[in-house]
């Protein structure tokens, strides 16, 4: 088992659920509340990752983290290194990629509160953001915690995304999927078995986590 592999990926996902919960919540709400002409626009390019093969993804990411465009090269002098084949690159990379897994249950779950509850709360003198903050969020916990959980399995078993920007650095840029890849190659099928099952037994346990919490809550709500 390469243990570097492991916690780079177990860290990665970590911090792109982080960020993409800091992201999608104000964006998810938005969607569901926002009567815009450009809204299906926006709706569009949050959920188009699904779409695009991730070598696509990681391909275009990979030119525009480069040294070759202006944002590129703004940001190495502000980091003092490439974005391209750093950590900080497979974390941009794994948020945009895993968006929609934090949007869609998010904006599904704010759409789901009952609108008389929002329309009594902007009668009573509340703004936008105390709406979220003390009407939507409580009434969405199964939402985040399903948002979180996507986001993160499915972080979990990236390999598209992460090979384009990252390459197969140790202890940098290799996550599991690409040892799994390493193995394979080297014909090292024993090895990527116990890798695979790792991955598995990662997404299997916060799979089981959700569905059990969602069980509870609907249990304790009866």
């Amino acid at each position: 088992m390469d243990l570097q592999a492991l916690w780079l990926t177990l860290r990665l996902a970590g911090v792109t659920t982080m960020l993409l919960l800091a992201l999608g919540i104000p964006l998810a709400f938005w969607l569901s509340v926002t009567r815009a002409r450009w809204r299906p626009l926006v709706e569009a390019v949050t959920t188009l990752p699904l779409l695009l093969p991730p070598t696509v993804l990681g391909f275009y990411l990979l030119v525009l983290l480069g040294p070759n465009t202006g944002f590129g090269r703004a940001a190495t002098r502000l980091l003092g290194h490439p974005l391209a084949f750093s950590f900080s690159g497979l974390v941009i990379g794994s948020a945009l990629y895993s968006l929609p897994f934090a949007v869609q249950p998010l904006a599904a779950g704010f759409r789901a509160v009952d609108g008389a509850l929002i329309e009594q709360a902007r009668l009573l003198g509340a703004g936008r953001l105390r709406i979220l903050a003390d009407l939507l969020l409580p009434l969405s916990t199964h939402s985040i915690v399903a948002a979180a959980a996507l986001c993160f399995t499915h972080t979990v078993g990236e390999f598209g995304v992460v090979l384009m920007i990252g390459g197969d650095i140790p202890g940098a840029t290799r996550t599991l999927s690409i040892a799994i890849y390493d193995q394979v190659q080297d014909f090292s099928y024993a090895a990527a078995n116990r890798t695979s099952l790792v991955l598995i037994g990662v997404s299997l346990v916060a799979l089981v986590l959700l569905y059990w919490r969602r069980t509870d809550g609907g249990t304790s709500d009866a």
